[in-house]
C-alpha cells in the first residue's frame, strides 16, 4: 500500500444478516469503478487477531461493523481521532466484534503501530440471525454507509 492509501476494513459475518454489513460494504466498494484509488478494502470477516499484518501495515484505516448504537436500524455513527480514542480507553463497546477489535488494536499499539488516521464507522443492526440478506433499514443505510466511508478516505488525502 502506498503512504497516503486508506484500508477499509470490512468485519462481521455475511451468514448473520444485518451482522455482514461492514464486510458488504468493504466487497461493494471493492468492485465500484468510481472508488478512490487510494482506497484499498479487505473483508477481515471474523478474523480477529489474523488481521494484525494488514492493520500495522497500514497508516490509515477505517473499520466498518455493525454496531449496537441504541439508535434505529440503520443509524450510522462514525466515530474517529479523538472521540475513538475516548470510546475505547473508557471501555465502551459499540461494535459487535469490538472486544476482539479494541484486543487487536491495543496489540498493535503495543507493537508500535501508530496510526496517521483511525476510525470506527458502526452501523445500527436490525436483525442479527440466520440470513445472508440485510434488513431493510440496513440495506437503505447502505449507500449512506459507502458515502460516508468514501468521504473519510477523500478528506483524510
Amino acid at each position: 500500500m502506498g503512504n497516503r492509501d486508506v484500508l477499509v476494513l470490512g468485519l462481521g459475518n455475511t451468514l448473520l444478516a444485518d451482522d455482514g454489513v461492514g464486510v458488504h460494504v468493504v466487497r461493494y466498494l471493492a468492485g465500484d469503478p468510481d472508488t478512490p484509488p487510494c482506497l484499498r478494502t479487505l473483508d477481515g470477516g471474523t478474523l480477529g487477531f489474523r488481521l494484525m499484518d494488514a492493520l500495522t501495515r497500514s497508516e490509515s484505516v477505517i473499520l466498518v461493523d455493525a454496531a449496537q448504537l441504541r439508535a434505529p436500524a440503520g443509524t450510522l455513527c462514525l466515530l474517529d481521532g479523538d472521540a475513538l480514542a475516548d470510546h475505547v480507553s473508557r471501555g465502551g463497546r459499540m461494535s459487535a466484534h469490538e472486544a476482539g477489535l479494541v484486543d487487536l488494536l491495543t496489540l498493535a499499539r503495543l507493537m508500535g503501530w501508530s496510526p496517521t488516521h483511525l476510525a470506527l464507522l458502526g452501523i445500527q443492526p436490525d436483525r442479527v440471525g440466520w440470513s445472508e440478506r440485510l434488513s431493510e433499514p440496513v440495506a437503505r443505510a447502505f449507500p449512506a454507509a459507502c458515502r460516508t466511508v468514501v468521504q473519510t478516505v477523500l478528506d483524510w488525502q
